[in-house]
């Protein structure tokens, strides 16, 4: 799916976002609908750590808010999503850009929507990594995702 013009705007409006932005991140790409997000992780000025490779809280931050944002888009008004946990595993140093593909399909869209219509409630992990030009993997990612039915007063 391709991007459109309201996603290449939340694209540039995310960038600019200084939380996201102190990352030294950026969003590459997001989908019409959502289903991808793409960003890349340079080494940088800003994303350089003591021993010249990518600092792992710029890793951490270039994919934090990513699941919870594209899960708040495709589900709509009617949820409330919540980073509740993550865990990190560092492969290899990070000595050039490294990339991330964000992925939620509609099946998972659908039975996310289904077990918190019928319980209220679910909690999901998403799985990414970072990984370089050639397609190693520098960092693996989990991140456990607390969604709920919002209620009338909520």
């Amino acid at each position: 799916m391709r991007e459109s013009l309201s996603t290449r705007a939340q694209r540039w409006l995310f960038n600019h976002f200084p939380a996201y932005r102190g990352t030294g991140a950026r969003v590459t790409f997001i989908a019409a609908d959502y289903s991808e997000i793409r960003i890349a992780l340079p080494l940088s000025r800003r994303t350089i750590n003591y021993v010249g490779t990518i600092f792992g809280g710029s890793m951490y931050g270039a994919i934090d808010p990513v699941y919870m944002i594209m899960l708040i888009k495709r589900l709509g008004p009617g949820y409330v999503v919540w980073d509740k946990a993550a865990s990190i595993r560092f492969r290899r140093p990070g000595r050039s850009t490294l990339s991330a593909i964000f992925r939620v399909s509609e099946a998972e869209v659908d039975a996310i929507r289904a077990a918190a219509d019928e319980h209220g409630k679910t909690e999901r992990t998403f799985l990414v990594d970072l990984v370089d030009a050639a397609g190693e993997v520098h960092a693996s990612f989990e991140k456990l995702l607390s969604i709920r039915k919002k209620t009338s007063g909520a």
